[in-house]
């Protein structure tokens, strides 16, 4: 009877979503919110149970996946050059506020909570990035946008999810489950340098070959049409397992894909308008959109992109119901009253503000980007990750109930903000468009 009780209320809760989705879109709440109150309301019902400490290794692969889909079409969206001065701000926040963050954090977790250095090292960097999922209303909504705000935002959590996991390598090393080698040089060449790199390099050599490979069947043969979404699975998974099979980041490489995917698109459009090839790409004429060697590309990249962005949904409706279950077994731990303000008001500010300094950035973006510091689906990864690593249960439950009841509380504040905040963003842009036309 619980199984017929679960496929109903899924089924009305995707159905409203569908029907109300743009009145949602209009109201200062996310559909993340919804979600996580749903979870919660049915398991207070008693209408689903998860055991997060024994389960710990199943909950790691949701959440996993969930990231890794979010992370391919991020890179997917993020259509300028590296070399675009616009990269420097996603890097500055991507490394810069991200370190500051966990160092944070991580003195909070020793000075206030308690905490063992490893284990205060290990809450750091679990707060620390920023989620390429829930943050998606804040981020590019398409490869044309250039919008300095979501480009930096969108970047930095499409990078921070894979350069937090050497922290998160650090600490387990300090708590002795994973070994960092005398003075630290094995984490330093393996965990830093190895790790990021070769995530790095798998990711753009796979994106670059299989989207090559792709496009000259299409363009030459005109084999190898349709079945994009077979294309886009295919990929994350494959750069995916490559990065973990060389003890690479895979998380980094499947960001790396999707931007490598997008860079075959963007050097082929060449001089040509991007909004000409973009729309000559949706054409309803779809084997012609797919084979012409004019904008097979951008259709290439649009298709992949598209399918992918159906999947971030549909993993965002699971976490963030799976989280509100959660919730509902989980005691609310009273240092997340101060712990939760001081992570969003003064520590994400102060990092966004100190990494930023010199940057292109106006006042009023750097302001929304230290505000929009969400934590997500990213930070569930990297806890149930080092539950399944070896955390004795008292420490496990320690940190489960901080990090899931923060994650919570940046979901609903966030939330609630993101809809009013974005609307006055966007006027005051369109206002300066027009005043400089």
């Amino acid at each position: 009877m619980e199984s017929i009780a679960w496929f109903l209320i899924i089924g009305l809760l995707l159905v409203a979503m569908a029907l109300g989705g743009s009145v949602l879109k209009r109201l200062p709440l996310s559909t993340s919110l919804l979600y996580l109150g749903v979870g919660f309301a049915l398991g207070r019902l008693g209408l689903g149970h998860l055991e997060p400490l024994k389960q710990a290794a199943l909950l790691e692969r949701i959440t996993e996946v969930a990231v890794i889909i979010s992370l391919f079409s991020a890179g997917l969206k993020l259509r300028l050059p590296l070399k675009d001065k616009e990269w420097r701000v996603s890097l500055r926040l991507a490394l810069g506020a991200m370190v500051l963050t966990v160092a944070m954090v991580s003195l909070v977790g020793m000075g206030a909570l308690g905490l063992p250095l490893g284990a205060a090292l290990l809450l750091g960097a679990i707060l620390s990035p920023t989620d390429p999922v829930l943050a998606s209303d804040v981020q590019v909504s398409h490869a044309l946008d250039r919008d300095r705000l979501r480009f930096g935002l969108t970047g930095e959590a499409g990078l921070n999810d894979g350069t937090a996991f050497p922290f998160v390598m650090l600490g387990l090393g300090l708590l002795g489950l994973h070994e960092l080698g005398p003075g630290l040089w094995r984490w330093v060449v393996v965990d830093v340098l190895w790790a990021t790199a070769a995530g790095l390099m798998v990711g753009v050599v796979l994106g670059d070959r299989v989207g090559r490979l792709v496009l000259y069947l299409r363009k030459h043969h005109r084999e190898a049409v349709g079945l994009d979404e077979l294309l886009a699975l295919g990929l994350i998974a494959l750069s995916y397992g490559a990065a973990l099979l060389v003890k690479g980041y895979g998380f980094l490489a499947v960001f790396a894909a999707g931007l490598a995917l997008r860079r075959i698109e963007r050097k082929h459009t060449g001089a040509r308008p991007a909004e000409k090839v973009e729309e000559a790409a949706r054409s309803a004429d779809k084997l012609e959109a797919a084979t012409n060697p004019a904008h097979a590309h951008a259709y290439m990249a649009n298709a992949v992109l598209g399918f992918n962005e159906a999947l971030e949904r549909i993993a965002e409706v699971g976490v963030v119901v799976g989280l509100g279950l959660l919730l509902a077994v989980t005691p609310f731990p009273p240092e997340v009253l101060w712990l939760a303000p001081l992570l969003f008001f003064v520590l994400r500010p102060l990092s966004v503000v100190l990494s930023l300094v010199g940057s292109r950035s106006d006042k009023h973006q750097r302001v929304l980007m230290a505000w929009f510091g969400v934590r997500g689906i990213g930070s569930l990864y990297y806890l149930f990750y080092a539950i399944d690593h070896g955390l004795g249960d008292g420490l496990s439950s320690r940190l489960l109930s901080l990090v899931l009841w923060v994650v919570a509380a940046s979901i609903a504040v966030h939330g609630i903000s993101v809809t009013p905040l974005m609307k006055r963003y966007e006027g005051r842009a369109q206002r300066r468009r027009e005043a400089t036309a």
